[in-house]
């Protein structure tokens, strides 16, 4: 039976004992008031469910359902909730990407039990917190587990639960099975010496210790059921929502080091190895540890993204993989030098009206004339005339790409696309330069994906470059043709740039209205004013088999492109596309780079 909703005077206890609370981390804490939740429902409403209290990274929230903490007795013990909750804000996790490495060590340290990896986190984390506030501030945490043991004692102990409260009886001198910890089973009263040993040995390094509490758990974890007391502790499974976690496209190299057992570390046990090197007790990922310095795969990187709790979609994922993914291969996107800059030159006043900008009203001589200022009598604002300056002035060049996503291409929101992530550094790079992109992804007839024209929207352009379609091959010839068919030349000027393989030769067919596309790809290129480049992945031939004429088929109509003024670059593998958008700017602009300013 729930209990009653507490009542106003109930929250000044936890209003009073948050100064308190924040007092026990550091007098220099700032953190954003408690949300005080008054019901279920209100707690609902803020993102807490299934435990008392929360955290939120995304806004450095804690967040308390009272209802809750009087349905398990711990209604006198505010500083001692409060003070744990600003311990995850402050020692572990303290930031939404602290909070995501930890998961991928606690992931790869439970293999076939990922799921509970957050669980783990949670408890693993909660240790240090409370270990350090009930010898260091002498707060009282072990009564918020008894209280829980004593309103579940009808709940069957678990083997996870009960090596838990050993730990704690372990770090605090507690008789064996005050808490509920072991009492006559040697082997978990071994395990929870180990953990004690464990989280005082790596209270600093806390994310070094985590593979460590993982295994250490492991075994236990294979018969655990669920558990009401661990589950009223769980205030970190939605701390990620909202957040932006960074630098998780890659995997940290000590992430990705052998997963030892506490038992067979000398920090922990304080004796040095026998028998060589130290192993692992458990099951460990040998490929991963063979891939140090990899990134990971789209799929990890989104199930990382979830046990921190971010509710996102294959797609969402997506876009923040390959926008981490591209940031460390950004390059300057080139600009052409335009004949002279103006200066804005002072030349006069003229009346201001309420319907003008703010900003350009003159206050001063507003004033100066009229004391009495009357908006639209007696304000004005200055006008102003172009003036010659020194510097020639730069006009960024309009980026126009093209993504092949038939069936020969990878699933950018499952596995590592390179097409995906060599556009995405040329078109941000693009946008950083102050140009702008129209991106469209392609397969067959009546499967395309673009932006709405040339925008400057990082999300938009990658959201079309992580889609995906696996369909036939069939270039959208009418995107190239409607793009520039009303193009003048006061437009700035644009490069077209195709990604794909020996399928772009689908762009020399017929339209739809029987044109040409050859005659397509023509006018585009006369009309963009900024060259064309095709990025292919072509096993054979190599650039320099298509120099010439020769031949049938997709050889042909490469050389013949080449002769119509496309700049081919082959590659023999995906992974080189990297390589050509780090080297696009300046090999493509290379003869105009003594009057480009960047």
């Amino acid at each position: 039976m729930n209990e009653p909703a507490p009542t106003n005077d109930a929250l000044r206890p936890w209003r009073e004992a948050w100064p308190a609370a924040l007092a026990t981390w550091s007098r220099f804490t700032r953190l954003q008031d408690p949300r005080l939740c008054e019901s279920h429902f209100e707690a609902a409403a803020e993102g807490l469910t299934g435990s008392f209290a929360m955290i939120r990274l995304v806004d450095q929230r804690v967040v308390i359902d009272l209802q809750s903490v009087a349905h398990h007795g711990l209604g006198d013990l505010a500083l001692e909730i409060l003070a744990h909750e600003i311990g995850h804000h402050v020692l572990a996790p303290a930031t939404a990407t602290d909070h995501a490495r930890l998961l991928a060590r606690m992931r790869r340290a439970l293999p076939t039990l990922e799921a509970h990896a957050p669980m783990m986190a949670n408890l693993y984390t909660d240790l240090l917190i409370n270990d350090r506030l009930q010898r260091q501030c002498g707060l009282r945490m072990d009564e918020i587990y008894r209280r829980l043991a004593q309103g579940n004692a009808h709940a069957e102990s678990t083997p996870v639960w009960t090596l838990y409260m050993g730990i704690y009886e372990h770090l605090w001198q507690l008789a064996p099975g005050l808490l509920g910890g072991p009492v006559d089973d040697a082997a978990l009263r071994g395990d929870a010496w180990l953990g004690a040993r464990l989280i005082r040995a790596y209270a600093g390094d806390w994310l070094d210790g985590a593979t460590r509490f993982a295994t250490l758990v492991f075994p236990h974890l294979v018969e655990q059921a669920s558990d009401p007391r661990v589950e009223a502790l769980m205030d970190t499974r939605h701390a990620g929502q909202g957040s932006q976690p960074a630098g998780l496209d890659r995997a940290d190299d000590d992430e990705l080091a052998p997963v030892v057992h506490p038992s067979q570390d000398p920090r922990v046990t304080g004796e040095e190895p026998t028998g060589g090197d130290v192993k692992s007790k458990a099951p460990v990922d040998k490929k991963a540890q063979d891939r140090s310095g990899q990134a990971r795969e789209p799929f990890e990187y989104g199930e990382i993204l979830r046990a921190a709790g971010l509710d996102l979609n294959d797609h969402d994922i997506a876009v923040r993989y390959y926008r981490e993914r591209a940031l460390p291969h950004l390059i300057r996107f080139p600009a052409r030098p335009q004949p002279q800059a103006t200066e804005p030159q002072p030349e006069g006043l003229e009346p201001w009206d309420p319907g003008d900008p703010l900003d350009a009203l003159d206050w001063m001589q507003s004033v100066m004339q009229s004391p009495k200022v009357i908006p639209g009598l007696t304000t004005v604002q200055r006008t102003y005339g172009d003036a010659p300056a020194r510097e020639p002035s730069v006009e960024p060049i309009d980026l126009d790409l093209y993504v092949d996503s038939s069936g020969s291409m990878p699933n950018p929101q499952q596995r590592t696309s390179y097409l995906a992530l060599a556009g995405a550094v040329i078109a941000i790079s693009a946008l950083r330069a102050g140009s702008r992109v129209q991106a469209t992804l392609w397969s067959g007839k009546h499967e395309v994906m673009h932006t709405d024209g040339f925008v400057r929207s990082e999300d938009a352009i990658l959201r079309v470059l992580t889609g995906f379609f696996g369909g036939a091959t069939a270039f959208p010839i009418h995107r190239l043709r409607d793009t520039y068919a009303a193009r003048t030349p006061q437009d700035r000027a644009v490069h077209i740039l195709h990604l794909s393989d020996d399928g772009i030769t689908t762009m020399f067919e017929h339209d739809e209205r029987g044109n040409s596309g050859w005659d397509v790809a023509a006018k585009a290129l006369q009309a963009g004013r900024g060259g064309g480049t095709m990025a292919l992945n072509l096993y054979s031939p190599l650039p320099s088999h298509i120099r010439a004429a020769t031949g049938a088929g997709w050889q042909a109509d490469l050389a013949r492109a080449r002769t119509a003024g496309w700049d081919i670059h082959a590659v023999r593998d995906m992974a080189e596309l990297l390589a050509f958008a780090r080297d696009f700017s300046r090999r493509h602009y290379a003869d105009a780079s003594a009057g480009v300013r960047t």
